[in-house]
């Protein structure tokens, strides 16, 4: 199933033309911002999914029954993009589980490459619900070995995986391999273009550069 948040009009669209407009961009604690907020938005749209178990909360006039989450989820993202974003569903999802992915293009030439996963940290994610996310979303190469690597460490009960921009290509890439299993494709856009060299157009540019700086290639 794929969700796309940017199909309604909302303040989510207003974020994410700043993160793709190159004046706004050069404000780099800004663009870092936009990416949490995007984060905000869509663990809020996440939370509409989750279980939840009524509770009798105390006030200092009585009591209230609530319903509240029945259990926190296990947050994941791709370093080093995804940790504005990560922070924003953080924000919401306070006392989740996090996880960190590492991974990387190795390429063997200028339009040949393959994704390699460096490194990996995560809690148990057995019967949890996953949120595993990256802001964009180009061949889908990244999600899809992040996610695999992730079920190292248990099966989840559900996973939400959460992109701000992605390619045509990458959401059905990303159908074509995980489509038999209980995941949801979160995007704020879809955008129809890719190049050789797997980047977005129009997108953004490198994300991760422009939050954090460029980087030696």
């Amino acid at each position: 199933m794929v969700k796309n948040l940017g199909e309604n009009n909302s303040i989510l669209n207003q974020f994410i033309a700043e993160v793709r407009d190159k004046e706004i961009q050069n404000d780099r604690i800004r663009f870092r911002r936009n990416l949490e907020r995007i984060g905000e938005i869509f663990a809020y749209e996440i939370s509409k999914t989750l279980d939840y178990t009524p509770k009798d909360v105390p006030t200092p006039l009585g009591s209230k029954r609530m319903h509240l989450p029945s259990d926190q989820p296990v947050l994941a993202t791709i370093l080093r993009a995804g940790l504005p974003m990560h922070n924003g569903l953080l924000n919401y999802f306070d006392s989740s589980g996090n996880a960190f992915i590492s991974a990387y293009r190795k390429y063997h030439s200028a339009n040949d490459f393959d994704v390699h996963i460096e490194y990996a940290s995560s809690p148990k994610i057995e019967d949890k619900t996953l949120i595993l996310s990256d802001p964009m979303l180009a061949t889908a190469s990244s999600m899809a070995l992040a996610y695999r690597e992730l079920l190292k460490n248990g099966q989840p009960s559900h996973a939400h995986l959460v992109t701000i921009i992605a390619s045509s290509e990458g959401v059905k890439a990303l159908e074509k391999e995980l489509g038999n299993e209980n995941i949801t494709i979160w995007v704020g856009a879809i955008d129809e273009h890719l190049t050789k060299k797997a980047y977005i157009v129009p997108g953004l540019g490198d994300a991760g550069d422009l939050a954090f700086g460029k980087k030696l290639e």
